[in-house]
C-alpha cells in the first residue's frame, strides 16, 4: 500500500497553510494540505495533513520531524488512518430492557 500522506502536528496556532507549503514542498509535489481548523475560533489548531504526489517525497518529509518552527519542536509521522468510529446506533436505553 502506498502511503503518502503525513501528519504533522506541534506548530505554533499562527502557522498558516502558506508557511506549511513553504516548508514542506522543497520534498516534493503537495496534492493536498488539510491544516486542521477549530470550529468555534475559526483558528488553527497547531496540526495539519499533507499529501504529496509520490511516497518517497512523503518519507523524504520525515526529516522535519523535531526541527524547531516558532519555537516549537515540530511532530512529523506517516499519516494512520483514524478508525471507525462505532456508535451506538440510536435508541439510547442504555442497555436495560424494559421487561
Amino acid at each position: 500500500m502506498q502511503q503518502n500522506k503525513i501528519y504533522v502536528g506541534n506548530f505554533p496556532y499562527t502557522v498558516d497553510e502558506s508557511q506549511l507549503r513553504e516548508l514542506f514542498s522543497p520534498y516534493g509535489d503537495i496534492e493536498d494540505l488539510a491544516l486542521i481548523m477549530d470550529r468555534e475560533t475559526g483558528r488553527p489548531k497547531g496540526f495539519a495533513f499533507i499529501t504529496f504526489a509520490a511516497q518517497h517525497s512523503a518519507e523524504k518529509a520525515l526529516e522535519q520531524n523535531g526541527k524547531p518552527v516558532g519555537g516549537r519542536p515540530l511532530k512529523v509521522n506517516m499519516a494512520t488512518e483514524k478508525p471507525a468510529r462505532g456508535g451506538r446506533g440510536g435508541g439510547g436505553g442504555g442497555g436495560r430492557s424494559r421487561w
